[in-house]
């Protein structure tokens, strides 16, 4: 049964033989703050794409390794394009059908990322056996819609995610790659699930706003940008915004300049900020991009508020699109990939 509303101090699961289970306190990091760090992952990544054929009687690479986008993409030759992704992380909540849920949108936002349609998704289930009982997976896989199939291992940490498939329109397909000077940056999600997921593997207490944030799909930032006639998005999640900024200008030959006052939060996330609830994977990311950002005029509380690392964050668009607040804008490429006034 799930356990953990408004005004509650500390949050439990409870079993159905009365045991009380913390999922947080069964891994070493929570969502996506527990992913490889951006520079170690680049590091890992390069070259891989050297050499391997990009064209094939099946079909064409669209979008590849070369720029970090959200998900692969494949043009068929007689029909639309595939797109492929997974993702996957350790509990970021104690309950477990929140966690499922959570981790069921982020895993799908990496498809409206691109601009694509999710047509099916298999289960990413890792779990250790003979510790946490079977019937809190059993709550994990129904807050991921009981998606049929999948795949399941024995591990020390438990983990949920999904490998999603997908399809878009290759001629629409939106990339972390075309960003132009003088186009605006909107941001379709608040920021501070990073802190406020801290402070709830601290402290055990509930933030159902929070949850509501990382429970919303992207599909209508998504479906917004697309009729907007957007090329260019990603959507932020572990790098924070900091990162997922300075990897889109990188790509796109030009520079992110972010509005930090324009820059809208969920309540709370500065007051847990300030008690010290910041994830490592956060200081990692700002630690990563400030030798090629100007971040001289935010203090560093500020930096790392921008930097948090989010789990199932919003869509980073360069364009406008309704609801959502335009935080920063691109312009040519001057002396740092990364401005923050």
């Amino acid at each position: 049964m799930r356990a953990g509303t408004v005004g509650t101090q500390v949050a439990v699961s409870t079993t159905s033989t009365g045991n009380r289970v913390r999922l947080t306190q069964y891994a070493h990091g929570g969502g996506c703050a527990c992913k490889i760090p951006p520079g170690e992952l680049e590091e890992v990544l390069r070259g891989l794409g050297d050499g391997v054929p990009v064209r094939d009687p099946a079909g064409e690479l669209v979008v590849g390794l070369d720029e970090g986008d959200d998900a692969t993409v494949v043009r068929l030759h007689d029909g639309p394009a595939v797109l492929a992704t997974t993702d996957f992380f350790t509990p970021v909540v104690d309950d477990p059908y929140d966690w499922g849920r959570i981790a069921a949108a982020n895993a799908l936002s990496d498809v409206y990322a691109t601009g694509g349609r999710p047509l099916v998704a298999l289960n990413l289930l890792a779990w250790p056996r003979g510790v946490l009982p079977f019937e809190l997976a059993r709550q994990v896989l129904r807050g991921g819609l009981e998606v049929a199939g999948g795949h399941s291992v024995d591990d020390p940490e438990p983990k949920y995610g999904m490998a999603v498939t997908g399809i878009v329109d290759p001629d629409r397909v939106l990339r972390a790659d075309a960003g132009e000077p003088g186009v605006p940056l909107s941001l379709s999600k608040p920021l501070g699930t990073g802190v406020l997921n801290s402070k709830h593997k601290a402290t055990g207490e509930v933030f159902p706003h929070a949850v509501a944030a990382m429970t919303r799909l992207n599909r209508e930032a998504a479906e917004a940008a697309l009729a907007a006639g957007v090329t260019c998005a990603t959507d932020v999640t572990g790098f924070g915004l900091l990162g997922h900024a300075f990897k889109l200008a990188r790509a796109g030959g030009v520079t992110a300049v972010i509005d930090s006052a324009a820059v809208p939060y969920l309540d709370g996330a500065r007051q847990a900020l300030r008690e010290g609830h910041v994830s490592g994977g956060t200081r990692r990311n700002l630690d990563w991009v400030r030798a090629h950002s100007d971040l001289s005029v935010v203090t560093e509380e500020e930096a790392l508020l921008l930097a948090d690392a989010q789990t199932s964050g919003g869509l980073l668009v360069a364009g406008e699109i309704p609801g959502a607040p335009v935080v920063g804008e691109l312009v040519p490429r001057g002396d740092h990939v990364l401005v923050v006034r």
